[in-house]
């Protein structure tokens, strides 16, 4: 069954981030590789997103099309990155989540089809 996990930064979690010293945000980042390679035989393909100020919105929802600069809700999260796994089942697909060694929310939603 394939889902998709999204990573979901917090405003506490990217100050942390930016506080950390080279050597400890590069551990920081070799920890998020090191779940991709452990996990590779059941990804089948992940992005990492620019941050939400580099988002444009459009909305579809009034008599003409609405375009913003910026993501589409004003939340403390914001997707920072996805990957779509192929996985035998949620249980599974939990698992994983709950490994995931960076941002502190993973949502995990189903692939349609």
């Amino acid at each position: 069954m394939k889902y998709v996990l999204m990573f979901a930064d917090t405003e506490q979690f990217a100050a942390g981030l930016a506080a950390m010293d080279e050597p400890e945000r590069e551990r920081a980042y070799a920890r998020v590789q090191q779940w991709f390679g452990q996990n590779a035989d059941k990804i089948t393909h992940h992005v990492h997103l620019l941050p939400a100020d580099a988002a444009t919105t459009v909305r579809l929802d009034g008599a003409e099309p609405l375009i913003t600069d910026g993501p589409y809700v004003e939340g403390k999260e914001i997707v920072s990155g996805f990957a779509e796994i192929d996985v035998a089942d949620l249980d599974e697909a939990l698992r994983l989540a709950k490994s995931w060694p960076a941002c502190p929310i993973v949502e995990i939603r189903p692939v349609a089809g």
